[in-house]
């Protein structure tokens, strides 16, 4: 080949390219939206009338964790994990009773945090976390919880789960927790297929569920899940509210 030809293909090479940047350009200007799919489309429809039953079943709900500062709904959310809110809530007490502040907790010892809360479980690794979390809350953000999701997700101890919840509780922000209820039951009823991974369930639902109403929806599969939709006992389908439309995969 001449070394005219290899001009004229690298040219050639080079103008195909710049027409392919044009052509991703204009799409990405037109503002067009992937197109929805015809399951896709179902799926959304399952999703918001889940959401309104579940509403009607459950109008009044709340945080199980007992919290009356942000903060502290830091400290219980880290201790919540591989154990029960009920647990959580009494356990907390005697931890605000020997530390009443957050600048108390901060300066408390790891030992001495891990000696009270050490029936939730996993004692040592949530004393470290609480303990450096409340430090860097008094030293790098005067002692207020940040309202940013990736700021929260910085603070010890805070994954993906927590940080919404502090998003969606504290700061009324569009929030998604995907916590084992959640998990369980939004694969049950059929919105999402065979998803285990947290975050993956997480995307999958923002895909769904209304912002305004991510919050409060999870907060209801809590409820729903213990009282209807349990994991431990067969599920009591005949008095659910969403009987004649949940997927019922795994039952």
């Amino acid at each position: 080949m001449t070394s005219e030809s290899l001009k004229t293909t690298d040219t050639n090479k080079k103008t195909e390219k710049k027409k392919s940047a044009k052509k991703e350009t204009v799409k990405k200007k037109s503002g067009k939206k992937p197109r929805v799919t015809k399951a896709e489309k179902e799926k959304q429809q399952l999703a918001l009338a889940i959401v309104n039953r579940l509403k009607e079943a459950y109008p009044d709900v709340d945080c199980t964790l007992e919290y009356d500062q942000a903060w502290k709904l830091l400290v219980s959310v880290r201790l919540a994990a591989q154990c029960t809110d009920a647990r959580v809530n009494v356990v907390v007490q005697d931890l605000y009773a020997k530390y009443p502040t957050q600048a108390a907790l901060a300066e408390a010892s790891v030992e001495d945090i891990e000696a009270i809360v050490r029936p939730c479980g996993l004692g040592p690794s949530k004393a470290r976390d609480i303990s450096a979390c409340m430090k860097i809350l008094q030293e790098e953000h005067g002692g207020q919880v940040p309202d940013n999701f990736d700021a929260l997700l910085k603070l010890p101890g805070v994954g993906r789960k927590s940080a919404n919840l502090i998003m969606g509780d504290v700061f009324g922000q569009p929030a998604i927790v995907t916590d084992t209820h959640c998990i369980r039951l939004v694969n049950r009823m059929g919105l999402v297929d065979g998803i285990k991974e947290p975050k993956k369930v997480e995307m999958a639902l923002w895909n769904l569920i209304p912002p305004e109403e991510g919050n409060d929806f999870c907060h209801r599969l809590v409820e729903h899940g213990r009282a209807v939709c349990t994991a431990r006992t067969k599920p009591y389908c005949e008095k659910c509210c969403i009987n004649d439309i949940c997927k019922r995969n795994g039952i």
